[in-house]
Order: C-alpha cells, then structure tokens, then sequence
C-alpha cells in the first residue's frame, strides 16, 4: 500500500470522526487508530487465506465457528504467565469465559455461547483480530 493511500484513509478518518480503521489488500493489512486528533499507521503482513472450498469442508467436519465480536488483540490467557482459559479438547459451559480480546485499552471477555468441547484454537496468542475473525471451532454437546 502507498504511503498517499494511508494518507488518504487518515483523512477519511478525520472527516468521519471514525478513531480505528482496518484495511486488507493482497493479503496485507493496514491498522489507522486516531489518538488525540492524529492516525497512526500500524502495518502488518497476513499469510493469504486458503481457497474458500476447503475451508467449508473444514467448518463442517470440527464444529462450529467461534468468531471474534472486534477488532483487537485476542489473548488465549488472563496473563502472560498464566494457562490458557481453554485448550483442544477442554470442555467449555455457556458463559464461561474462552478468551480475552484488547480493543481500544479495554480487555473484553469472550464468552462460550453454549456448551461444547473445543476442536480447535484457530487464533494465536498476541493476534490482531478483526470481526468475524474465526478464534475457536467448538463442538456442542
């Protein structure tokens, strides 16, 4: 991405009054976050996504799709040195927490919305996420 374009989301972000902005093209993301009145450009590079056919087939044979609610930092774990809330094969109940996700300063809780047996960790500690980000695949039971 060109440095103009950054500019120009930045200026969008001024004109909308938006304080966060995500932007994939080609398989590289681009994160603006606006503090006291100026964007900060925060760039990274994502492995590109596999085809969408096998990814269904996937969905199907481990359950279902635990998806990230924002964007933001998810942590698998209440601290650094702690174990993680959930592991392959550990059993969650409804409302039981499963992950932490940092937006904007602010750590949110993500909770099981039923119970189940968790197939599959699909985000790493330390992650940026964004909506619909799949983080779990969870079996219900």
């Amino acid at each position: 991405m060109k440095e103009d374009d950054i500019r120009n989301y930045a200026s969008l972000m001024k004109e909308l009054e938006l304080t966060g902005l995500e932007i994939e093209i080609d398989g590289a993301k681009v994160r603006l976050e606006r503090g006291n009145g100026t964007a900060i450009p925060q760039s990274y590079t994502v492995a590109p996504e596999a085809p969408k056919a096998e990814k269904a087939e996937e969905k199907e044979a481990a359950g279902e799709a635990v998806t990230s609610p924002m964007v933001g930092v998810f942590y698998s774990a209440p601290a650094e040195n702690s174990e993680p809330f959930v592991t392959v094969g550990a059993k969650v109940r409804k409302g039981e927490t499963i992950c932490i996700i940092e937006a904007m300063k602010l750590m949110n809780e993500i909770k099981a919305e039923f119970d189940g047996v968790v197939e599959a960790v699909s985000a790493k500690n330390g992650q940026v996420v964004g909506f619909g980000t799949e983080l779990f695949r969870i079996r219900r039971s």
